[in-house]
C-alpha cells in the first residue's frame, strides 16, 4: 500500500507539471500516454490468442495532434472511420478471415485511442485555462471515485458488484465510488470558481453541471474500470504491464479516465 500510495502522489505531482505546458505540449504528452496504453491492450489481446491488427491505430495517433491543431476536433470520426476500414480490409483479406480478429482488433481504437483522441482535443482547447479545468476535471472524478471505492469497499465489505469480473468490488464500495466523484467535481468547481474570470467562467460547466458531470463520470468511471478489469481476465493477466510500481500498467491507471474523457468531450461538444 505504501507503494502505491507513493506511486500515486508522483503520477499526480506529473500531472501538475503536465498541465503547466502549453496546450500542445500536454496533447504530445497525453498521446505518449495512450500509445502505452494501446499497444498494452493489443498486447493482452495477442496473449489471450487473437490475431490483431494495430498498425492503422498508431498511424491515427501520430496524425491526431496536427490533425486536431489544424481542424478541430471534427477529425475525430474521419480518422476514426478510415484507422477501421484498413483494419477490416487487411483481416478480410487474410487467407483465414476471422471476425473475432477483426472485433478483438476494433476493441483498442473504440477502447483507448478514440478516448485518447477525446483526451489529446480538449488539451487543444484554446484558452488554456479551460482546458486546465475540463483536463483536471476528467482526471479527478475517476480517480477520487476510485480511491473512494477503494477505502470504503475495504472498510464496509458486503454484497459483491459484479464478481464475475472483478471478485473485489462490492456495492458498497461502488456506492462510495459515486460519492467520491461527485465530490471531485464539486472541489473543482469551487477551484474554478475562487480562480477563474468571469470570461473563463462562462465557458465552463455550471454548478449542477459540475454535479452531473461527477455523478455521471462517476458511473462511466466504474464502467471503464470494470471493462479493464474484463479484457484482463479474458488475458489471463493481472496487470497490463509492470509499469508503474504497485499500480500495473498505464491502461490500469487510466481505464475509467480514458471513459470520462468522452464524457467530457461530449460535453464540451454539446454545451461549449
Amino acid at each position: 500500500m505504501r507503494q502505491r500510495i507513493i506511486t500515486g502522489a508522483l503520477l499526480i505531482l506529473l500531472l501538475v507539471v503536465l498541465l503547466c505546458l502549453p496546450g500542445w505540449g500536454m496533447a504530445i504528452a497525453t498521446l505518449i500516454c495512450i500509445g502505452f496504453a494501446a499497444w498494452e491492450e493489443y498486447h493482452a489481446l495477442t496473449l489471450a490468442g487473437h490475431r490483431v491488427v494495430s498498425w492503422p491505430a498508431w498511424v491515427v495517433l501520430l496524425g491526431s495532434v496536427p490533425l486536431t491543431r489544424i481542424f478541430g476536433s471534427g477529425t475525430l470520426v474521419p480518422m476514426m472511420t478510415l484507422c477501421l476500414l484498413c483494419m477490416s480490409a487487411q483481416i478480410i483479406f487474410r487467407e483465414t478471415p476471422d471476425l473475432t480478429d477483426l472485433a478483438m482488433s476494433a476493441l483498442p481504437i473504440l477502447t483507448v485511442v478514440l478516448p485518447g483522441l477525446c483526451l489529446v482535443a480538449l488539451s487543444l482547447v484554446d484558452q488554456k485555462a479551460v482546458e486546465v479545468v475540463l483536463i483536471t476535471l476528467t482526471f479527478a472524478v475517476p480517480l477520487l471515485g476510485d480511491t473512494f471505492a477503494l477505502f470504503i469497499g475495504s472498510a464496509v465489505g458486503g454484497k459483491k458488484l459484479c464478481p464475475p469480473v472483478s471478485p473485489h468490488k462490492t456495492v458498497a464500495g461502488a456506492i462510495g465510488g459515486l460519492g467520491g466523484s461527485v465530490l471531485a467535481a464539486v472541489i473543482v468547481w469551487g477551484i474554478a470558481a475562487v480562480t477563474c474570470n468571469a470570461a473563463t467562467l462562462a465557458k465552463l460547466p455550471t454548478a449542477w453541471e459540475y454535479l452531473l458531470l461527477g455523478l455521471l463520470g462517476g458511473v462511466v468511471g466504474q464502467i471503464g474500470d470494470l471493462f479493464a478489469s474484463l479484457v484482463k481476465r479474458h488475458s489471463g493477466i493481472k496487470d497490463f504491464s509492470n509499469l508503474f510500481p504497485g499500480h500495473g500498467g498505464m491502461l490500469d491507471r487510466l481505464d475509467s479516465v480514458l471513459f470520462m474523457a468522452v464524457l467530457v468531450f461530449c460535453y464540451r461538444i454539446l454545451v461549449g
